[in-house]
């Protein structure tokens, strides 16, 4: 036992867990806990953020390559809120870290202090934040606050991962009590797999084996449990196509004959033709949203009356949301798939894949996207077109560079990019976070400083947390801004063309006059910079911006004529039609009456 202030606790905890940052920005409510880290600096160094969201984010980012969370400083009130989006990208997309939030004293609460939130209820964040966390915190002893950091870091990657907050009161902060030594928890050691789940892989083995045309759907949960080796070795073994998921890529190497590229809303169409025709499909870490699945179209993206459906999944909850399943594995996806390939293994299961029928379908199927795709990404046009902006950055970037996309076009396109390695494609996939990307990316640097790390943007996405260029230059933290500029939100515009008419775009579109000069304001915070439009200067001025070194930032003006401003549509979305657009409506009403709907609850 040892006598400790509750900023002492935090301090030493964070020791404990071997965590390197300690980001965000200090205010009257967190000072006395700050305080405590002025003899550590040498093992957890403060990085300074400009916004509290961009805290979030940046920790986000480090965790989708490291595997390890960070911490987040907050004051109380209004920069306790500001994570809120931060929160929820990384809620939703299931990464880890850690928000502590300075709080009114105990012994103030309900009476109106500074940034108190109290008209409800006293002290009152965390039922704000509570929806966007796996595990809230109110500690209101050095005890409790003990405990409660241990368990902040138990619940934050035990299972299915999500991030953590305490709101940490001011007087509990400052003032000591005897508390124990931390000690490391055990986060991000997988429970063994139940005999329901063992039972239920040698199944799924067997449903495998005799698969005439098998597909592996992949998402991000293969990445979050490191399952790429185990995810190769069976897809070889069963000679089943993979196709991935937005959040998926990356988890297979896509030069690999047996990628089906991605499937759903802004999917492909060879990944909606394996999917659509496949008699079993494995899904691995995927919770089949609406763009997975076409906002579950009948027979657009699954065909669920012709295919036996397998799932797994580290969270029960989602087995079964969404489609009914001949299986549901609930466990770590590298536990689950290693018994499958065991299972095949015993069953000298090892087909020469490549002298299938289904093979060559699979190569056919994939230049035929080629094909169908190649007149965006070979565009001569000035300005450039996304997808021909994307092949020269892939033919810029080494093989394991990370690509850091946020929404938009920018982040719609990047399906079209080919990624080889684990953990080299980050996306805000499930909540699509403007304003997620540069903070991100910059995580990603600090967790791969080896690594070439390019975050690409659009100009509305970049406005929103692009005062963290200060942040880049403060900590030399040097990530390539790559800013797809098409003033204005033109992913939301092609939309509403695409949807309401080519007349009907509204409230999209700003005067390229108007638009900030984005290389000016980069030189002003000490970023190298420069402009480029021409498809053939692309790779040059990539590669200038690599070789500098400090951070960077190239402007690539794209095309904003429709539809040419973004990529090949191939799935479906549900975006419903006024009623006064009588024939479209019409239309969209057919299709939605072919919606599927969820399974019966049990």
């Amino acid at each position: 036992m040892t006598n400790r202030t509750g900023g002492e606790i935090v301090r030493d905890r964070l020791l404990a867990e071997e965590v390197p940052y300690l980001v965000g920005i200090p205010g009257h409510g967190i000072v006395a806990m700050i305080d405590a880290f002025r003899t550590v600096q040498d093992q957890i160094k403060i990085l300074q953020v400009r916004h509290e969201q961009s805290a979030v984010h940046l920790a986000d980012g480090f965790y989708r390559v490291s595997g390890k969370p960070l911490a987040v400083f907050t004051s109380i009130g209004p920069g306790a809120l500001n994570t809120a989006i931060g929160l929820g990208a990384s809620y939703v997309d299931s990464t880890a870290a850690l928000v502590i939030s300075g709080e009114t004293h105990t012994y103030m609460e309900g009476r109106g202090v500074l940034q108190e939130l109290e008209r409800k209820r006293p002290a009152d964040v965390p039922s704000v934040l509570e929806p966007l966390v796996k595990a809230s915190y109110r500690p209101r002893s050095q005890k409790a606050l003990h405990d409660d950091l241990a368990d902040a870091f138990q619940q934050m990657t035990t299972g299915r991962p999500g991030p953590t907050f305490v709101s940490l009161p001011m007087d509990v902060q400052a003032e000591s009590d005897e508390v124990p030594d931390p000690i490391p928890t055990s986060s991000g050691k997988s429970e063994e797999l139940s005999t329901e789940a063992l039972a239920a892989s040698e199944a799924a083995a067997d449903l495998l084996a005799a698969a005439s045309r098998p597909v592996i759907v992949a998402g991000g949960g293969v990445t979050l449990a490191n399952a790429e080796p185990s995810l190769l070795e069976l897809a070889e073994r069963t000679g089943a196509a993979v196709v991935t998921t937005l959040q998926g890529k990356g988890c297979f190497p896509e030069d690999h004959p047996l990628y089906g590229w991605h499937l759903g809303t802004k999917g492909t169409s060879i990944g909606n033709a394996l999917t659509t025709s496949a008699d079993v499909i494995l899904a691995v870490g995927t919770r089949f949203t609406d763009q997975v699945a076409s906002s579950f179209r009948a027979n657009t993206t699954f065909a669920t009356d012709a295919t036996k459906l397998i799932q797994i999944d580290i969270d029960s909850r989602e087995l079964g949301k969404n489609y009914e399943l001949e299986l549901g594995i609930q466990g770590d996806a590298t536990q689950v798939i290693s018994v499958i390939n065991s299972e095949l293994v015993q069953q000298e299961h090892t087909p020469n894949y490549e002298a299938t029928d289904y093979f060559a379908d699979i190569q056919e199927l994939r230049q035929t996207w080629l094909d169908e795709t190649a007149e965006l990404r070979e565009s001569e046009a000035i300005p450039s077109t996304v997808p021909r902006f994307y092949k020269e950055l892939r033919e810029t970037l080494d093989r394991d560079a990370i690509v850091v996309t946020s929404s938009g076009h920018a982040q719609a396109c990047v399906l079209e990019f080919p990624f080889y390695e684990p953990k080299t494609n980050l996306t805000s996939g499930g909540f699509s976070t403007m304003g997620w990307a540069y903070p991100a990316a910059l995580g990603a640097k600090l967790a791969a400083p080896e690594k070439q790390v390019v975050a690409v943007i659009g100009d509305g996405d970049f406005m929103m947390t692009m005062q963290e260029m200060a942040t880049a230059m403060e900590y030399g933290i040097n990530v390539v801004v790559v800013l797809l500029n098409n003033y204005g939100w033109y992913s939301i515009r092609d939309l509403q063309m695409a949807e309401f008419g080519e007349d009907r775009a509204m409230a999209t579109d700003w005067d390229d006059s108007k638009s900030p000069d984005f290389v000016a304001i980069a030189k002003g915070f000490g970023l190298y910079s420069e402009s480029v439009d021409k498809p053939a200067d692309i790779q040059a001025a990539v590669n200038r911006a690599l070789e500098h070194d400090g951070p960077s930032l190239v402007e690539v003006k794209v095309a904003r004529d429709f539809p040419n401003s973004g990529s090949t549509v191939v799935g479906w979305w549900d975006v419903p039609i006024p009623t006064y657009l009588e024939d479209r409506r019409a239309d969209y009403e057919q299709a939605r009456n072919e919606i599927e709907p969820p399974p019966a609850s049990t």
